[in-house]
């Protein structure tokens, strides 16, 4: 065994130990006499986890658990394996178990049809199903198998599997799933019926099979996983091949030849590496048959073989010929040589040749007729004796209800019936003459079983009938999704949880977007979407749904519906809308701008608020003073609103107020200067006020009267504006001037400027000329915006320091850099004076701040 086998196992129970006192106990008891249980199947057995899944008891078919994270009992019991075998083990036969005893659930007896608690002594089935009876229910059911045929029978079967047991297993006491310890003491902290100790069983029953590893889970119900020990060098099949595999799949194919002595001797196995023997030759050859007179195309495997022809040789008398059929080797010796006697065997001719006929002696024959109590009355004769005994003899008939004198190769049978009752107990045999061996019962039982659902059709027998075999399928609505159970369990099941989509369509104006839900019985989920129906004030419903419902399902039931249940449901129809609830904004009467009120659009109506009227005057340039009434006409009112109350020929309308004010209109065309009239209708005087508009460079100011520059046209106030002399304003990318004519707006050179530029490397050392526009774009390739570039170091670093550099200039790079940092302070005033002298014409006129 594995050392990491043998830890985990170890760990595992001492684990156990010192967990909890009740399992301690349980095991310091002395063991009760038990019987042998019954060997561990294989573990690899395909049927063991469906034929006795304990999750067909529930109300979900697709539930699956998770044994390492589910529940903490199941998670303990499992613990000590993954150990060894690690997170992908093979667990999903005793999943199925474990993960039914996690949640407590209590699956009915096939026996009984009662559930099974966790305190009930159970008895549990070990050769295929592993089903959970209770204990008393199997032991009933044991006896009644064996003692209740007319004939005892030496074993009983499970009533699941109809595995056969001996009679000496019948379970006498009750114990825990790996049979080590006696009426186990129910525990909340383990699994029912569990003693909470390490499993201990045999994972192979197989001898052949070379594993000899014990399982590593907990007491559990259900069959031992596979065994998880690694084998170091497993071989495969054939042999030529090695390598570590599990102990439960060590018997593998390599997938290679072979290559196995057939039992011909002359040939090899051609067949991929397999288990169990090799099959026979195939090659085909000529062969001779065993009397080496035919030959014919056969198999290797048939090589020796008979033809048909009869052997005809000489046997050693010399006067008879064989008459057997081809064979091999010498014909033998006469059949009809040694002791001759007479055909009845009273006299002896010892030196009678071969080809002679032995003659009769005369006397009776004396041979046991047929009928095994007369002898043959006849002389010494050859050939058979006469069959038919016709020696007249007083017989009985087979119940021994009548004598009469009749030959004895004749059977005497009466008429009388017989009045025994058969094997079942419940039917007579009625036989014409028996002899007391009556048949067993052909009647069929027809008795109710268990179930409640049907009758026992097996022949009629003694004591109770086996559980019903049949399955009951319990559907969905939509009978998509469905399970089987045992019948008569039903009663107490519910529908399956079924992922399909309802097929009930609705009748709402949400049919098409309201979210699908699952398939179910009864009245379908209400639509939960908003009713989006639009009111006549124009706005929406915003409900919940309230439109026509569909017809629901029937309720979830297993008995068949009446046929007044099958009438057809009508829809349910949706109710009206109730009154919009929409909150609005009411206007006041005067319709004031931050004065309306929130109010139920149903609601909605104007009111008079707390402001001036503000209305427009007939002048239209002062406002009504007023406080806040209906307009009688209105000048703002828009054609076509729908705000009734604002009228003429409303009752509560009142004019505006006259205008007193001066004039405040604004002039034609429009200027900032006040008309010196009062407030007046007609058009106001053209306005004379001169206006002072700078150039664009900032050189000198026009002087123009409003009308006239207001008449101008947009090109011609450009025009008019320029000075004429070069602009001069600062590029905003680069150190240089606009060359350009006074203009408005943006520089035209501000990306395009043709000035030189002296680019020089980051040590100063050597210089080039580029134009502006190109060490600007240098620079946005550089990641590096121009504008905040300094003037001093416009054009610095852009060229790559060449060979020559570091060499003319010894001195290190931080010295370096902070002597150009002074160089630069010390030219700043001069190169500062430079730019305000020289940098603008002597007719520039220059702004002191």
């Amino acid at each position: 065994m594995p050392s990491s086998y043998a830890a985990a196992a170890a760990g595992s129970s001492s684990r156990k130990t010192n967990r909890t006192s009740t399992a301690a106990a349980a095991t310091a008891r002395p063991p009760a006499p038990s019987p042998s249980p019954a060997p561990a199947p294989p573990a690899a057995n395909p049927s063991a986890a469906s034929d006795s899944d304990p999750s067909s008891y529930s109300s979900s078919s697709g539930d699956e658990a998770d044994l390492t994270a589910s529940d903490s009992a199941t998670a303990s019991v499992v613990s000590a394996y993954l150990s060894v075998a690690g997170e992908g083990a093979d667990l999903s036969k005793v999943g199925i178990f474990l993960s039914s005893a996690a949640r407590r659930r209590s699956p009915p007896c096939l026996i009984c049809f009662d559930p099974i608690r966790p305190s009930d002594p159970v008895w549990s089935c070990s050769s295929s199903c592993f089903a959970i009876l209770h204990l008393p229910c199997i032991q009933s059911w044991a006896h009644q198998s064996a003692s209740g045929a007319a004939v005892p029978c030496p074993t009983w079967g499970c009533p699941k599997c109809r595995f056969a047991y001996p009679k000496s297993q019948t379970p006498t006491s009750y114990l825990c799933f790996c049979s080590k310890t006696v009426d186990p003491t129910p525990d909340p902290w383990i699994l029912p019926h569990s003693c909470g100790d390490v499993c201990g069983r045999r994972l192979n029953a197989n001898l052949d099979s070379g594993c000899e590893h014990t399982c590593l889970l907990l007491c559990h119900p259900g069959p031992c996983p596979p065994c998880p020990a690694v084998v170091p060098n497993a071989p495969c099949f054939c042999g030529a091949h090695r390598e570590p595999r599990r102990c439960a799949h060590q018997r593998y194919s390599c997938a290679g030849k072979c290559n196995k002595r057939l039992s011909c001797g002359l040939h090899r196995c051609p067949v991929n590496c397999h288990d169990g023997p090799c099959p026979p030759c195939a090659v085909r050859g000529k062969h001779k048959c065993e009397c080496g007179e035919t030959m014919e195309e056969k198999l290797c495997s048939e090589s020796v073989f008979q033809c048909k022809r009869e052997c005809g040789g000489m046997l050693d008398c010399g006067k008879h010929r064989c008459e057997r059929g081809c064979h091999g080797g010498k014909c033998g010796e006469c059949p009809l040589r040694g002791r001759r006697t007479c055909p009845c065997g009273k006299k002896d001719y010892p030196k009678l040749e071969c080809d002679a006929e032995a003659a009769t002696c005369g006397s009776t024959c004396e041979k046991v007729l047929g009928c095994g109590r007369h002898r043959c009355p006849e002389r010494c004769h050859r050939g058979p004796c006469d069959e038919t005994c016709r020696l007249v003899i007083t017989k009985s008939c087979r119940c021994g209800g009548l004598k009469k004198e009749v030959p004895c190769y004749q059977e005497l049978t009466c008429e009388r019936k017989c009045q025994r009752l058969r094997n079942c107990g419940r039917h007579a045999c009625k036989r014409r003459c028996c002899a007391g061996d009556c048949p067993p019962c052909s009647e069929t039982c027809d008795r109710k079983l268990r179930c409640g659902n049907h009758k026992c059709l097996s022949p009629c027998h003694r004591g109770a009938c086996s559980p019903c075999p049949l399955m009951k399928t319990i559907s969905c609505a939509c009978g998509k999704t469905c399970f089987e159970v045992p019948c008569g369990t039903e009663k107490n099941q519910k529908p399956p949880k079924c992922s399909k989509k309802c097929n009930i369509p609705r009748l709402c104006r949400h049919k098409l977007e309201c979210r699908p839900h699952k398939c179910h019985y009864g009245a379908c989920p209400p639509c939960k979407l908003t009713c989006g129906e639009e009111l006549s004030c124009g706005h929406t419903c915003k409900e919940r749904c309230h439109g026509p419902i569909s017809p629901p399902n029937p309720e979830f039931t297993l008995k068949p519906t009446k046929k007044k249940m099958e009438k057809q449901i009508e829809c349910t129809p949706g109710t009206l809308c109730p009154p919009c609830k929409e909150v609005v904004l009411g206007p006041c009467f005067g319709q004031h701008l931050g004065q309306e009120r929130a109010m139920p659009c149903s609601k909605w109506r104007p009111f008079p608020c707390q402001n001036l009227c503000g209305n427009p005057l007939l002048c239209g340039n002062h406002y009504c003073t007023k406080s806040c009434h209906v307009l009688e006409v209105p000048l703002n009112q828009p054609e076509g609103d729908p705000i009734a109350s604002v009228s003429k020929e409303n009752a509560l309308a009142e004019p505006c107020e006259q205008c007193d004010l001066p004039c405040q209109r604004v002039r034609e065309p429009p200027c900032s200067h006040r008309c010196p009239l009062p407030c007046h209708l007609s058009d106001c005087p053209p306005c004379k006020v001169l206006v002072k508009k700078p150039c664009y460079c900032g050189a000198m100011v026009h002087a123009f009267e409003c009308v006239y520059f207001n008449n101008l046209k947009a090109k011609e106030q450009l025009k008019v504006r320029s000075c004429g002399g070069p602009c001069h304003r600062k590029l905003p990318n680069c150190p240089h001037l606009c060359s350009e004519v006074c203009h408005p707006g943006m520089c035209p050179s501000v990306d395009q400027c043709m000035k030189k530029v002296n680019v020089r490397c980051a040590c100063n050392m050597l210089k080039q000329e580029w134009i502006c526009q190109d060490v600007l774009k240098e620079y946005r390739n550089s990641g590096r915006d121009p504008k905040e570039v300094p003037k001093s170091q416009f054009g610095a670093g852009l060229i790559a320091c060449g060979e020559d550099c570091k060499k003319k200039v010894k001195v290190p790079d931080p010295e370096l850099h902070l002597r150009k940092s002074q160089e630069t302070k010390m030219l700043l005033p001069s190169s500062i004076k430079f730019v305000a002298i020289g940098a603008f014409p002597p007719s520039f006129p220059v702004l002191s701040l």
